[in-house]
């Protein structure tokens, strides 16, 4: 293969330059394609292999060493015909959650993403609350979000729609059927050749569905519709796609948890942070405070209470993270410190290194 595989899967003239230091020494740049239990498979010039990361960047996960799909990874040859992955090429952008679990840490769903197609289904599981956290973990990726409500052809309520657009206040909301196809050449539009899409939602929204309708043709299977009428789980493994036209998508499975891992939730929360703007106090507490524009919008009825709440909610968690992920990072560096230190004393002692 040719550079123009690269080139295809989105190579950049930033990445060329980052890779400098490792041509040198005879590594080749490769692209995560789909991550698995077993390890990683990259494209490279040279095709699809096995990938398995070196020791190293196992050890240093709190610098966020480990490769996610759609990264691009720093190989050399291994036994078996397979890929170590040496090193991981700094992220243009990254869609991240909180680990599901009680310890502050983050979990990279994607990397290197463009836009992030936020899928919602327009049945009884819609969630204005839910879409609103996949909006906050969209900003915080630095991709462009734009939200896709499927299952159009069964939606009995089309408030709905307009529901999520008050929710996704000044993002693209685009509406399709998956069955009848309406709505997906609006989809089919967004996507340019080596620019890379990821497909994020809950599960059972009809993504796997919704990147066969793309590609028209079957890419990912696709699971029936349970006895509720929700859509089955079928995606079991992240994987990244190159659509005819050329545009790379990054089909995921549902999420049954999404937890905020950082960033400023007034993005996703426009609306709120045009009114907290309009208080008379730029610190303003929104609860007892003279001309406060949020408890007047909310007296009022411009703003939705439940909305509040939800941003208030969002707030702390990531206040909490903030915390305690600080906390984290601070006793790594004492510890590495204090490593550190031994190993000076040791080598003065007796002249050679643990």
């Amino acid at each position: 293969m040719s550079d123009d595989t690269l080139a295809a899967l989105g190579w950049t003239d930033e990445l060329e330059a980052a890779f400098t230091i490792y041509a040198a020494r005879g590594f080749a740049p490769a692209r995560v394609v789909a991550e698995h239990r077993g390890g990683y498979y990259v494209r490279s010039r040279e095709g699809d292999r096995l990938a398995h990361p070196r020791g190293r960047l196992r050890d240093d996960e709190l610098w966020g060493g480990m490769p996610a799909v759609g990264d691009w990874v720093v190989v050399c040859d291994a036994t078996g015909g397979r890929y170590a992955i040496e090193a991981v090429l700094p992220r243009r952008t990254k869609v991240s959650r909180k680990t599901p679990w009680l310890k502050a840490e983050e979990h990279v769903l994607v990397a290197n993403v463009d836009t992030v197609l936020i899928v919602s289904g327009l049945d009884g599981d819609y969630s204005s609350r839910r879409l609103e956290r996949y909006l906050v973990a969209a900003w915080d990726s630095g991709a462009d979000p734009v939200v896709v409500l499927t299952k159009l052809d069964a939606c009995d309520d089309l408030e709905l729609i307009a529901d999520a657009e008050d929710v996704a206040f000044g993002v693209p909301v685009i509406a399709v059927s998956n069955v009848t196809g309406e709505g997906l050449d609006l989809v089919r539009a967004l996507l340019a050749p080596a620019r890379t899409f990821v497909l994020l939602g809950s599960s059972g929204v009809g993504k796997s569905t919704l990147a066969n309708g793309l590609a028209g043709r079957t890419l990912m299977p696709t699971g029936d519709l349970r006895r509720d009428g929700r859509g089955r789980h079928t995606t079991r493994h992240r994987q990244l796609l190159v659509l005819p036209g050329g545009a790379i998508l990054v089909d995921t499975p549902g999420l049954r948890e999404l937890q905020v891992w950082e960033g400023d939730v007034d993005n996703a929360f426009a609306d709120i942070a045009e009114l907290a703007a309009e208080c008379r106090f730029s610190d303003c507490g929104h609860a007892g405070e003279p001309d406060c524009a949020i408890r007047e919008a909310l007296a009022n009825g411009a703003l939705d209470p439940a909305r509040w709440a939800s941003y208030l909610k969002l707030e702390r968690e990531l206040r909490a993270i903030e915390a305690r992920s600080s906390k984290r990072v601070s006793r790594e560096l004492k510890r590495r410190w204090r490593q550190r230190a031994r190993e000076v004393r040791h080598a003065r002692r007796y002249g050679w290194k643990q």
